[in-house]
């Protein structure tokens, strides 16, 4: 787009140019409803309406930096711009908000800041129009915006942000966001061996187990035997071993007849674990410990060891089974 049909223009090319409203900043329009609660302060991308513009855009700045998307579904540029926009501002760790709002529903906000053309982005501070940009840009020169409407990000800070951002949309389903991020850390810091660990966690849960070794072995020399890549390569491990194994029905069935068969426990806990069923899975060992130490060289309490070390020294279901470990082994 030429600065001659962008109202944000102030000569010069670049990415972003100052945002111009005149003598006056515009207002936003008073909303025809009751106002809606602002975005929890965890909720970094959400869709705002002309009723809800006030709490998400001009309050919500007043926190911290927000950056407005105006888009429409048959905007081919905005289709291009949202994806990468959407990883960016998640890349940020919180340091700017993103509003979506889309004219064709609610066109009476962009009409008052004069928007002609979109995809267009504006950046709302302490309840103002500050900044913006049009058109679809590219991640770095996002990037570049959001540093220069929220200051510069603190390196280490920005990581740790991302990485527990990443954490976090896991937790909630969100597969593709928590890639978004670590893959947007693995782009600044490519040694993170946390970002690493996180993103060959998220290709073998989904299936590409290949792709998870593939890119665990992309560690640099010197850290390919961090505690948080070796806990992916153990999970990896114990999920083939737990594969060649076989029916838990059939396994079930012999425990019925026979608790004592340490063999068809044994095997059965390492289903249990390749399906998530982890405190089962440590019962399960636990059982074979306290009733046989003998058995296989203290195989089940080694087992054991290998799932926390799979689980993370921090995980709840470590730290119970732990716990567990030590009552049977000291009582």
């Amino acid at each position: 787009m030429s600065d001659q049909s962008n109202p944000y223009a102030r000569g010069g090319g670049g990415y972003a140019q100052n945002v111009n409203y005149g003598s006056a900043p515009a207002q936003a329009p008073r909303p025809a409803a009751p106002q809606a609660p602002a975005a929890p302060a965890g909720e970094l991308i959400k869709d705002t309406t002309t009723a809800t513009f006030a709490a998400d855009v001009i309050q919500e700045s007043r926190r911290q930096p927000v950056l407005v998307d105006f888009w429409a579904p048959w905007c081919g540029p905005c289709r291009q711009l949202t994806p990468a926009l959407e990883k960016t501002v998640r890349a940020a760790g919180g340091r700017v908000k993103l509003v979506k709002m889309n004219i064709d529903d609610h066109p009476a906000v962009a009409g008052q800041l004069g928007i002609q053309s979109i995809p267009a982005v504006i950046a709302f501070k302490n309840g103002q129009p500050v900044d913006g940009f049009m058109g679809a840009i590219p991640e770095s020169q996002i990037r570049d915006f959001i540093a220069k409407v929220a200051g510069k990000d603190d390196g280490a800070a920005h990581v740790a942000e991302a990485l527990a951002g990443a954490q976090q949309a896991r937790a909630a389903g969100d597969l593709q966001g928590a890639a978004d991020l670590y893959s947007a850390v693995l782009e600044q810091t490519p040694d993170s061996v946390e970002a690493l660990a996180g993103m060959a966690e998220l290709m073998f849960e989904t299936g590409n187990a290949d792709a998870a070794r593939h890119l665990l072995d992309q560690a640099p020399e010197g850290k390919k035997d961090a505690a948080p890549l070796a806990a992916v390569r153990a999970k990896i491990a114990l999920a083939e071993q737990a594969a060649a194994i076989g029916d838990p029905l059939a396994l079930e069935r012999r425990l019925l007849a026979d608790p004592k068969d340490h063999e068809a426990r044994f095997d059965l806990a390492m289903i249990q674990n390749a399906k998530g069923m982890r405190m089962e899975a440590a019962d399960n060992l636990l059982a074979i410990v306290k009733a046989d130490r003998t058995w296989r060289e203290d195989g089940a309490r080694a087992q054991l060891l290998k799932f926390f070390e799979a689980w993370g020294p921090t995980d709840e279901i470590t730290l119970a089974a732990r716990r567990k470990l030590s009552a049977v082994l000291f009582s």
